[in-house]
């Protein structure tokens, strides 16, 4: 095969210069075409271009891509653009029109023609305001200015992080009445541009570099009034998201109390100026002296009302008669105990004499039916040598040994005869 340098048994060759040298048989490379046109773009001048945004593509940060229509014609042209430039077109969105400054350029790997954007500005002031507008309801709908976002001012700050212009009055007013109030207030400050193309990502840094120091107490953006144009920088999209997302809180103090700005929605306090940033940031120190002192006044009263009423209890309960007479004490508890013993000892009589009576009656029942009340009256118990009661004289025989037991006594006897009860002579008989 045939290199695309060489001809049949010939090396390769050298491509022309110029492109009046070029031909069929030595023609320029499609990199070295891109090459020359890229070198001779390099030559034009910069220009502003105005147009309307067809596309535009800000996902990536720190760079913009863009196409821009003709107002009238069907014919586009590629901006796109980094740092500086994106931060600006970062506010735009389709359908804006805008004036493009830029310079254009070839992109050897497609070779295509591009402008790269290093300003951009919108076309008219009503327009402006309308797209102001628009990133308002943007931002409002992502919730960036919801109230439950928002967090409380310190009570007593330490330090605050100052954002504003150097030498700027807005700096002089925030300072000087924080101080008049507080006067051990201290300051960390970052001095930014407050308009122009810088203004937006140096109030980006400075809010993130603040918002990053443990020190910082509260931040306060301030600058003083001026036209709605020199504002528009503290309505840029990147400044209102990173004031939405600074965690320690942010107060703006942009202009005067009828401008307004998108960093206003998106601040945790509105101050009107700078100096009522500053009045507002900050407690006045006569005004804390004075709740001091009335907090003094109420705790000595209160003490001296409380010291009176236990001086009162006290004396109440010296007068007692607990302690008047300490006997007393246990006058009424013995009187309880005297009257429970009385009622005991005639319970125990009445119980006593109860079971005495009880014991009489079943002594004289035991008496009436005990064999020696038989034995008293006379008779006698008769028993056989073995110790048994003989109650049958038929069961005796002559000469059987008895034992008599008197009332008093024993004695012995012999059976000399027997005689049995007539009714067992009959059964006899019979």
């Amino acid at each position: 095969m045939l290199n695309s340098d060489t001809t049949m048994g010939q090396g390769p060759q050298q491509e022309p210069a110029l492109s009046r040298d070029t031909t069929p048989d030595n023609p320029w490379s499609v990199a070295h075409l891109s090459q020359k046109w890229h070198q001779a773009v390099e030559n034009w001048p910069a220009t502003w271009v105005e147009g309307q945004i067809q596309e535009i593509n800000t996902r990536r940060a720190g760079s913009v891509y863009m196409t821009l229509r003709d107002n009238t014609e069907e014919v586009t042209v590629q901006v796109s653009g980094w740092r500086n430039f994106a931060y600006q077109a970062a506010q735009f969105v389709q359908g804006d029109k805008v004036v493009v400054h830029g310079r254009p350029e070839i992109w050897m790997k497609r070779t295509s023609l591009s402008l790269i954007g290093d300003d951009i500005r919108r076309v008219g002031k009503g327009d402006l305001r309308q797209q102001i507008e628009e990133l308002r309801k943007k931002l409002k709908g992502e919730g960036l200015f919801d109230e439950a976002n928002k967090v409380p001012l310190p009570e007593f700050p330490r330090r605050i992080g100052l954002i504003c212009a150097p030498q700027a009055r807005a700096e002089g007013d925030v300072v000087t009445n924080a101080k008049l109030r507080w006067p051990t207030i201290e300051f960390t400050i970052e001095h930014v541009h407050v308009q122009g193309e810088h203004c937006p990502e140096e109030v980006i840094a400075a809010i993130r570099k603040l918002d990053a120091d443990p020190t910082i107490d509260v931040i306060i953006v301030a600058r003083g009034g001026g036209a709605f144009e020199d504002l528009i920088g503290f309505s840029d999209e990147g400044v209102v998201r990173a004031a939405a997302a600074c965690v320690t809180p942010l107060v703006s103090a942009i202009g005067h109390e009828d401008d307004w700005t998108l960093i206003d929605l998106a601040a945790d306090m509105r101050a009107s100026t700078p100096t009522d940033a500053a009045k507002r940031v900050v407690p006045d120190v006569m005004e804390q002296l004075a709740l001091v002192a009335e907090a003094q006044r109420r705790i000595r009263e209160r003490l001296t009302y409380r010291l009176a009423s236990e001086q009162q209890r006290i004396d109440a309960y010296k007068n007692r008669p607990s302690l008047t007479r300490p006997g007393s004490i246990v006058e009424r508890p013995q009187l309880l105990v005297d009257d429970a013993v009385r009622r005991l000892d005639v319970a125990v009589r009445r119980l006593t004499d109860d079971a005495s009576f009880r014991i009489e009656k079943l002594h004289a029942s035991l008496t009436a039916l005990s064999p020696q009340a038989t034995l008293n009256r006379g008779y006698a118990v008769v028993q056989d040598d073995q110790g048994h009661v003989v109650s049958d004289a038929a069961l005796l025989t002559v000469g059987q040994k008895l034992i008599l037991t008197l009332h008093r006594g024993k004695a012995s006897t012999t059976v000399d005869q027997t005689r049995p009860a007539p009714t067992e002579a009959k059964k006899r008989q019979g």
